[in-house]
């Protein structure tokens, strides 16, 4: 049977699709423009919106396991629900649903109250799911390189609690290893949720210091306050986004994104390597 994937071009779900062909799936990626998609041969592509439900209904047909990842946007929960439901209606239960970490808990942040809302329609109406929770990303670093090396200042204001910041690549790896096991199950599995973090638990100061001794000279941090993170995000994103986001920030002042006791080490069994760390890819994004 198939696995299907929405979210198949984003950060994450491009290498969910190259794992999962790696693992000899067969595979079909959801997409909004095919032509701008750029699959591994023998990936099958299905062309559509979320909200457009001949298009959902018919990428559904002859599938038996979902890999679902909502974009941040304004019907992100509609997007997520009416989804959910045509995957019910067609008979689908088997899930991988890439929520949030500490979804239930940031319930002023819109994207993170959304992936809860569908966590529980998950639980409620008796999906086989395994729900992933991401800290933050490290990839969102791309965003602030120039920033960081041009002006001398880490700008993501994420405080001194800590963040587990989390590579895209062990995000898509683990849900490549969770739908093939839940897709080749023999019977329903019940709902597992996973905390998905890095390696290291780091304080805005501790990003600056690895900043620092990367390049050779000193890399502020750029403080707490998400005043000018909003501002900045304002000037290429639409406003309530950039608001979206300062919201997420302050949540990682206040509370942080640290790792529950065995998090990392239940990762590291699973993926049967390490973790990606926040140093080799900073590194890595400094040569490139």
């Amino acid at each position: 049977m198939t696995i299907l994937v929405i979210g198949a071009t984003g950060r994450v779900g491009r290498h969910v699709v190259d794992q999962l062909v790696k693992r000899n799936a067969k595979v079909r990626a959801f997409t909004r423009d095919a032509s701008k998609a750029d699959f591994p041969a023998g990936v099958e592509v299905a062309e559509g919106d979320l909200l457009d439900l001949d298009a959902l209904r018919a990428a559904f047909n002859g599938v038996r396991t979902l890999f679902l990842l909502n974009a941040v946007t304004g019907d992100e929960f509609t997007q997520a629900i009416i989804t959910l439901n045509i995957a019910r209606e067609a008979g689908v239960e088997r899930v991988v649903y890439q929520s949030v970490f500490d979804a239930d808990g940031a319930v002023n942040v819109p994207h993170f109250a959304v992936k809860s809302g569908a966590e529980r329609m998950l639980a409620r109406m008796g999906f086989s799911a395994t729900i992933l929770r991401p800290s933050y990303f490290i990839d969102n670093e791309v965003m602030v390189r120039d920033v960081i090396v041009n002006h001398g200042v880490y700008p993501m204001p994420i405080g001194s609690k800590g963040v587990a910041m989390v590579d895209a690549r062990d995000i898509a790896e683990l849900a490549a290893i969770e739908l093939i096991r839940r897709d080749q199950a023999p019977g329903k599995l019940p709902i597992e949720t996973i905390n998905v973090v890095g390696p290291d638990t780091l304080t805005g100061p501790d990003v600056a210091a690895i900043w620092s001794d990367i390049l050779g000279r000193p890399i502020a941090y750029g403080g707490d306050d998400p005043t000018g993170f909003e501002q900045n995000m304002a000037t290429f994103m639409p406003q309530w986004t950039a608001y979206e986001m300062r919201l997420m920030a302050e949540r990682y002042v206040s509370d942080g994104m640290i790792p529950d006791d065995g998090d990392v080490e239940r990762l590291t069994q699973i993926l049967g390597r390490p973790l990606h760390g926040y140093r080799d890819f900073a590194a890595a994004l400094v040569k490139a």
